[in-house]
């Protein structure tokens, strides 16, 4: 019955016009304009070096992860040197900053950083991601050294080496220091956020096959679903193999976007092709989980559930910087929690940290929002159907 009622739920799917443009063709056509938009804009334009300036204080003097990871992405020799950096005082750095000479400025505040920027803008973006891996690393040191400070001491060693303790933290530092793929002379757009967000709304428009699924399981809302809920079957097979079905569409449909951006508008999504693809495919999961959470919870419907697919996910695209880029940076800086909790933007951000980053570190905490996400979505989703019961059918 599981295969039966798959292949059927196959069919009933790619027999629904509506739902197969959105989910196949219009991402095609969007791409398709995208491609139009953007194409000549930044055709040979490489990643230009960033002005920026650091607070010289003794907090920065002090912060040894600080200091060599700025002067490392600083060093003329550095083939990856992507800043021009100014060490100066608080004051004039303002001044830079108000004269239009740097993009923003760094002040280190009890091994806190704190950045001063007056406009949004790519580069300030770059400026700000590459001091948040900086900080992962400050933080990791610092906690490294603390232990093994504290276990010299549990032992009775007070006669502390902090010598080879320094020389291992700055071993840490160059194998954990932050680097930026400058790839830039090939295929560096900045309308690459524009396609990160295309594949995010196909992922989140899986939902609306999850809306199909768990509609066609209810009785409240198919003949379908009246003849399931009075059979002696398993139901909850029955919805299982309704929703593998919806994730093996959008799987489909996903494909049918990488293939056609890649082979025919010739888009460059970096040497990482395969951890791009598992997170389309964990993504996929978090679209399908919000479709399957709506029709499980809201009792409208099914034109208003895809209808309330549909605003989530241009809205989570929309705040992700599908409608220009500097969104994105705009929630971080200001609302940061909206992103953190936004499955569009965690995806843009995993394609965005994979494409700029030889470190995979944000890229696996995107991978796990995700799945924390999917998880509670179908949770809530369990819970909701099993409460579900009807005085008539």
């Amino acid at each position: 019955m599981f295969i039966n009622n798959f292949k059927y739920s196959i069919k009933t799917l790619f027999r629904n016009k509506a739902l197969i443009f959105w989910t196949f063709a219009f991402p095609i056509i969007l791409g398709t304009f995208f491609n139009m938009a953007f194409s000549n804009i930044e055709k040979s334009e490489k990643l230009d070096i960033i002005n920026i300036a650091i607070v010289n204080n003794d907090d920065f003097n002090n912060n040894v992860v600080y200091k060599t990871a700025f002067k490392d992405l600083s060093d003329k020799n550095n083939k990856d040197r992507i800043f021009k950096t100014h060490y100066t005082t608080e004051d004039k750095a303002r001044k830079l900053l108000e004269d239009g000479k740097i993009v923003g400025y760094l002040k280190i505040i009890n091994d806190e950083p704190k950045l001063t920027f007056i406009k949004n803008g790519f580069n300030g973006t770059i400026f700000k991601y590459v001091t948040e891996e900086i900080t992962e690393t400050s933080s990791m040191v610092k906690n490294i050294s603390e232990e093994k400070i504290k276990k010299a001491i549990a032992t009775g060693n007070y006669n502390i080496d902090y010598e080879s303790i320094y020389d291992n933290v700055m071993n840490l530092i160059e194998d954990n220091n932050v680097r930026i793929n400058n790839i830039s002379s090939n295929n560096l757009s900045y309308t690459m956020i524009e396609f990160y967000s295309l594949i995010a709304m196909v992922c989140l428009y899986g939902g609306m096959l999850g809306v199909v699924a768990i509609n066609q399981s209810l009785a409240n809302m198919s003949n379908k679903g009246k003849r399931i809920s009075v059979s002696p079957i398993s139901k909850g097979k029955l919805i299982l193999s309704s929703v593998l079905a919806s994730y093996i569409t959008e799987l489909i449909g996903l494909a049918l976007l990488f293939i056609y951006t890649i082979f025919v508008l010739k888009v460059d999504y970096g040497s990482r092709l395969g951890l791009d693809i598992v997170l389309a495919l964990v993504g996929s999961l978090a679209g399908l989980s919000l479709g399957v959470a709506v029709a499980s919870v809201f009792k409208s419907n099914e034109k208003a559930k895809i209808g309330m697919i549909i605003s989530i996910t241009m809205l989570g695209c929309f705040l992700s910087g599908m409608m220009g880029v500097q969104m994105k940076y705009v929630i971080d800086k200001n609302i940061a929690i909206i992103n953190k909790i936004n499955p569009a933007s965690m995806i843009t951000d995993g394609f965005y940290s994979l494409y700029y980053y030889d470190t995979l570190n944000r890229f696996i905490f995107d991978i796990g929002s995700l799945v924390i996400f999917a998880s509670l979505l179908i949770g809530v989703s369990y819970i909701s159907l099993r409460r579900q019961k009807y005085d008539s059918i």
